[in-house]
């Protein structure tokens, strides 16, 4: 299964934040929306980094209150490790993995087109999975009838 499969069943709505948000403004959108990451987004609508819960918990374990005056830009991962919706399911897990994280910006053409987190990888490696079960067991009863 590629990428645009599961970007297809998703929202076209990515939830990002521009490098000047404070990080209270950031943890209310993660609240709000309930979701553990952000794209930070320029002026230019260019992707420059993503912003995860852990890259705020990371922080406040070092700067404690200090954390909530500082701005995405400043927590941020930038230039984030992006794919290409032509990837598969398969290669997002795979560089996840190696990466250690759970969100991967989708880029085609150098245009932002989406964002899978995990949760979405598993979802669609379990219905290939159960796509597949079907599939053998449709043979299976058909090869013995």
């Amino acid at each position: 299964m590629l990428l645009s499969t599961i970007l297809k069943n998703k929202t076209s709505n990515v939830i990002s934040v521009r490098p000047d948000t404070s990080i209270t403004q950031v943890v209310s959108v993660l609240a709000e929306k309930r979701i553990g990451a952000v794209l930070v987004i320029d002026a230019n609508e260019k992707l420059v980094g993503i912003l995860s819960e852990r890259d705020i918990v990371r922080t406040l374990a070092v700067h404690a209150g200090n954390t909530l005056q500082m701005t995405a830009a400043q927590l941020m991962t930038p230039s984030p490790t992006v794919t290409s919706p032509d990837a598969t399911v398969v290669d997002a897990m795979q560089i996840m993995s190696d990466g250690r994280f759970r969100h991967l910006p989708v880029v085609q053409s150098g245009k932002l087109i989406g964002l899978v987190s995990i949760g979405d990888i598993v979802k669609a490696r379990i219905d290939q999975q159960a796509h597949e079960v079907d599939s053998l067991r449709a043979y299976v009863v058909g090869a013995v009838a």
